[in-house]
């Protein structure tokens, strides 16, 4: 299944984290949204307001000129209105791999009410 909405949404998410444009940010997750990482043997929970600070604070890949590296890896949909992304993508020298769980509001807007992610590795790539 197909959903021209959805790809333009995980756009508006990956543009979000290469220029850390908060409003994106803002656009995209749902203001309840949290995030979730275990890479340090313990559940960590990052409330999306959080985050949203991180990233507001953060140069961004933009703006050291880093050539952008994103896959999507997988979608599934659930339901009409919900579906899980992968994405694979870099941001400076850590590659993550990132589970955003999407739902279709009222508005008719997909929007992030969950990230799952993994610092799969960190590298030095040009």
């Amino acid at each position: 299944m197909k959903d021209q909405s959805l790809l333009k949404a995980i756009d508006v998410y990956l543009d979000a984290i290469y220029y850390c444009d908060v409003d994106k940010l803002d656009s995209i997750f749902h203001p309840t949204s949290s995030l979730f990482d275990a890479d340090e043997d313990a559940i960590f929970v990052d409330p999306i307001a959080s985050f949203r600070q991180d990233v507001a604070t953060r140069p961004s890949p933009a703006s050291v000129e880093q050539k952008r590296e994103e896959e999507i890896i997988l979608i599934d949909f659930l339901s009409a209105k919900s579906a899980v992304v992968k994405l694979r993508l870099r941001a400076h020298d850590n590659i993550f791999v990132d589970h955003l769980s999407f739902v279709l509001n009222e508005q008719r807007e997909w929007k992030i009410v969950a990230k799952v992610w993994h610092l799969e590795s960190v590298s030095k790539a040009a």
